[in-house]
């Protein structure tokens, strides 16, 4: 059995977990707490969840060997979300609601002090 993964998916898989620093389970929360807005949870709360962020919770749950192609471009569309995000904050930064709330929708919280490496 081959364990490699292709350097394209082996890069995006690197960026994506650099820069979604929500776990699965803070995520799906999130999601289901997002998409009930001011409202009590609706009768299916799966219903009204953003799509990619439903995908990043599985992608956090799969082992880097498990990744299909579709994970590899599901990755690199976080990715690039994130990062035109950073790139082009709002003026008052991470105390923005929406956009915070719209990083967070894809798993990373601005306000999430990065991981010293060491």
């Amino acid at each position: 059995m081959n364990d490699r993964i292709p350097a394209e998916a082996e890069l995006a898989w690197e960026d994506f977990h650099r820069l979604v620093n929500m776990t699965s389970d803070e995520l799906r929360t999130w999601l289901l707490t997002d998409a009930s807005g001011e409202e009590a949870f609706p009768a299916d709360p799966e219903t009204g969840l953003s799509e990619l962020g439903t995908h990043v919770v599985d992608l956090l749950r799969k082992r880097k060997v498990d990744l299909t192609d579709g994970d590899a471009d599901v990755m690199r569309q976080v990715v690039d979300y994130v990062e035109e995000h950073l790139d082009a904050p709002p003026p008052d930064g991470a105390s923005n609601e929406r956009w915070r709330h719209e990083l967070m929708t894809v798993g990373h919280d601005p306000l999430r002090p990065e991981p010293s490496s060491a």
